[in-house]
């Protein structure tokens, strides 16, 4: 995760830039005023948003708990909820923009489920099992695969005469 921190400070800067020269644009296509107020009236929306979108994840995640169901979904819909009110809040078109996207359902549904398959990796199965309930799995019905050759072919070391060892799965710990 740390090679990632050091593309941070560069990309916020292409973030600045992209906001100026989004606003220079709609200042010369609008007015300068009327891109100021178009910036506060989106910010100020973002804050009340903000609030709304933070009092229905609490309910969500309260909701699940009582109801004994794993919250991850509501956790991860809070979540992506928050962070495009948070981006609505912040002055910027740009990131204004952004953040009414991530507020529209069909594309906060693939936020979403980005956000799920993003923690599921980092996280362990059992942690991800009882945040998000169990995993599905996609089934292919048909012939299966061809066979791989014969030389490809290692013989199966046999413990215990075949029987089948009760026990748990392990995984190892991630660096």
């Amino acid at each position: 995760m740390r090679r990632y921190l050091r593309f941070v400070p560069p990309a916020l800067l292409l973030a600045v830039v992209a906001e100026l020269a989004v606003f220079i644009g709609v200042g010369r296509a609008v007015g300068f005023g009327a891109a100021v107020l178009l910036v506060f009236a989106a910010s100020l929306l973002g804050l009340v948003l903000l609030r709304r979108e933070g009092m229905r994840a609490w309910r969500g995640f309260r909701t699940s708990v009582d109801s004994r169901q794993p919250p991850g979904r509501q956790v991860t819909d809070g979540l992506v909820g928050l962070a495009g009110a948070l981006l609505l809040a912040i002055p910027g078109l740009l990131s204004g923009l952004v953040g009414v996207l991530l507020l529209v359902p069909p594309v906060r549904r693939l936020a979403r489920a980005g956000v799920q398959r993003a923690t599921e990796r980092r996280v362990s199965s059992m942690v991800a099992g009882d945040l998000f309930g169990p995993r599905t799995v996609r089934v292919r019905r048909g012939d299966p695969a061809a066979p791989p050759a014969e030389e490809d072919v290692v013989a199966p070391h046999v413990v215990d005469g075949g029987r089948a060892i009760e026990g748990e799965i392990v995984e190892p710990r991630r660096p």
